[in-house]
């Protein structure tokens, strides 16, 4: 096994995440079968419980594992099935976790040390070694045997005192494994004073001396900076970071973050790491074709399609970074520009109205502008009467609509308001004592606490027949796998009244009793689905449900369900199964550019 570690250094959000995949894509595409792992040293088990302001949105594994965003990076880069062991934190390496075994606490508790005194050193880095050992070998890819290499991201900032234990864990680590099989690829800043224009290369500098005084020398330097880097400053990075001027690579800031593998191609990156890991390079060229071909015609489309998302934490697009990447999937795939106007779902209700007239006249304005309305997952309350105001707008104007999670239990709560009439309808997370719940709390959930106790992973949808719209974008089959995040789900006691009504419940779990999909089949396009069909979307083959809202808000689902949505708008990944993905912090790059999706005033656009 060989093994790449791609650290960061000068300051977060600088793209550690997407600089391990696009690794692992090169890699991939030269024929080498790869795996990653992300190592986060904060004290929690996961990020489950963690703030989406924070951190960005919590990704779901088909184990029920939630993690952080960037293994969603991986998964797309490359199209793999992680676990939650991919995603190591300082909390499970304490405590135990699920599928883990025991934990270091646990084998003191039990007496396995035998009497030692437990430290940090040896004992807490020889389980972070043994544990990167036992997922490393652990297939991914839907092959048997372990992969060829394993990328792990160690997250956060050299110096970081909580990430010590990882660092010397993995200092011990390359020296274990020998020399020819650890690759170590520093991501660094490399400033561009705006005065002078003069690129700054003492940030590096000082970052590369506090790695390398930790135990760990880099074998490639992997710099951001707004321009490519000029000789001289490569020439200076070499002198003074001892990596060879043919090991420094520079990721500028591009037109769209497809193009991020395409530049590590360019620089030759693929065979400065092969040349480190002594495999043989001569052979071994990355079959980049269909990627490249896909970045380019990103760069082409002209034709706009505005999708309005109703979120409640619209304040960072971190949070909704799967939606966001599976709405580009969708709309790459239809030839459209993608449009996304973040509607925050407080500015739509009565009472900003009266408190700020001028958001409130915003939000609406944005909201009828659309070719489309998506209201994502949220927990909480706040915001949940304008999330029920867009819903009912949709559903009145003939506006295409999907609900996820949330979404789609807005959806309900709205039809029964306005539909049957039951004015006081309302989910019993947002008041406990409606009298007429339309939403309920799951009888396995717990109240008490709140970490890894939701409905997780991945579960099975059964259709309700083959005529419904999300049906036939599955390609007419009778099940469908999903990932789910939940503790609320629609109340099966009310099930029959709405469906005399008019709203149809296409997709349920295999008791027949817990609702998944639900659609209004006299309508354009209003789906909602319990599940986050976000997590499965690829660049190469869209979520069917993001395909079908893209394709209903610019006049092309009837061509779509006449075709059959799992022959139509995919593009193929060539001879490699790679896939895409953005920029750890998107808002931190030059030009508002997040992945081919730009921000211009109150909207993204691709």
């Amino acid at each position: 096994m060989k093994y790449v570690l791609v650290t960061g250094g000068v300051v977060s959000g600088l793209g550690k995440g997407v600089t391990a995949s696009s690794i692992g894509l090169i890699l991939q595409a030269c024929g080498l079968r790869v795996t990653s792992i992300k190592i986060d040293p904060y004290l929690n088990t996961d990020a489950g419980t963690m703030s989406p302001f924070e951190h960005g949105e919590v990704f779901v594994l088909d184990d029920g594992g939630e993690v952080d965003l960037d293994l969603g990076n991986y998964e797309r880069f490359l199209d793999l099935k992680l676990t939650r062991d991919n995603n190591i934190t300082t909390g499970k390496i304490y405590q135990a976790s699920i599928g883990t075994g025991l934990s270091v606490i646990d084998k003191e508790r039990r007496g396995d040390y035998l009497g030692q005194t437990v430290q940090v050193v040896p004992h807490i880095t020889d389980a972070i070694q043994e544990w990167i050992e036992r997922v490393a070998a652990m297939p991914v890819d839907g092959k048997e045997g372990p992969a060829d290499v394993c990328v792990i991201e160690l997250g956060g900032t050299i110096g970081d005192i909580e990430s010590m234990p990882f660092i010397e864990a993995l200092g011990q680590f390359s020296y274990r494994v020998g020399a020819g099989n650890f690759c170590l690829i520093h991501v660094s800043l490399v400033p561009v004073l705006t005065v002078v224009g003069e690129q700054k290369t003492k940030p590096t500098q000082h970052s590369v001396r506090g790695l390398r005084s930790l135990g760990l020398t880099p074998n490639i330097l992997a710099c951001r900076s707004t321009m490519e880097l000029d000789g001289n400053v490569k020439e200076k990075l070499s002198r003074f970071c001892h990596v060879p001027i043919e090991n420094i690579i520079t990721l500028y800031d591009v037109s769209n973050i497809w193009r991020v593998p395409l530049l590590l191609r360019e620089q030759n990156a693929h065979e400065a790491i092969l040349k480190v890991l002594k495999l043989n390079c001569d052979t071994r060229q990355p079959a980049l074709g269909e990627w490249t071909s896909r970045a380019d015609l990103c760069d082409l489309l002209n034709e706009p399609v505005r999708i309005a998302m109703v979120g409640k934490y619209t304040g960072l697009a971190d949070s909704y970074l799967s939606v966001l990447k599976a709405l580009l999937h969708a709309s790459v795939a239809c030839h459209r520009k993608l449009c996304v106007d973040w509607v925050p779902a407080s500015d739509l209700e009565d009472a900003t109205a009266e408190e700020n007239p001028d958001s409130y006249k915003s939000a609406w304005t944005l909201l009828k502008g659309a070719d489309a309305i998506l209201v994502p997952g949220g927990f909480g309350d706040r915001g949940v009467e304008g999330k029920i105001l867009a819903a009912k707008y949709a559903r009145e104007n003939m506006i295409p609509y999907l609900g996820i999670c949330l979404g789609m239990q807005i959806a309900v709560i709205e039809f029964a308001r306005s539909v049957l009439g039951l004015q006081d309808a309302n989910s019993t997370e947002f008041d406990p004592d409606t009298q007429n719940p339309c939403v309920i709390f799951m009888p396995e959930g717990s109240k008490t606490h709140m970490g890894g106790t939701m409905r997780l992973g991945s579960r099975r949808t059964y259709f309700q027949g083959s005529s419904s719209k999300s049906a036939k974008l599955y390609g007419n089959r009778s099940f469908v796998d999903e990932r789910h995040r939940h503790r609320y789900e629609v109340n099966p006691d009310i099930v029959h009244r709405l469906e005399e009504a008019g709203l149809s419940f296409t997709g349920k779990d295999e008791s027949g009793r817990r609702m998944e999909i639900v659609e209004l089949l006299n309508h354009p396009y209003f789906l909602g689905v319990q599940f986050h069909p976000e997590f499965k979307s690829r660049p190469g083959k869209p979520s069917p449900l993001f395909l079908g809202l893209v394709a209903a808000a610019c006049g092309q689902l009837d061509a779509l369900l006449k075709k059959g949505a799992t022959k139509t708008c995919r593009m193929s990944n060539g001879s490699s199964s790679i896939k895409a993905h953005l920029y750890e912090n998107a808002t931190k790059l030059t030009n508002g550019s997040l992945d081919g999706i730009y921000r211009n005033g109150n909207g993204l656009h691709v």
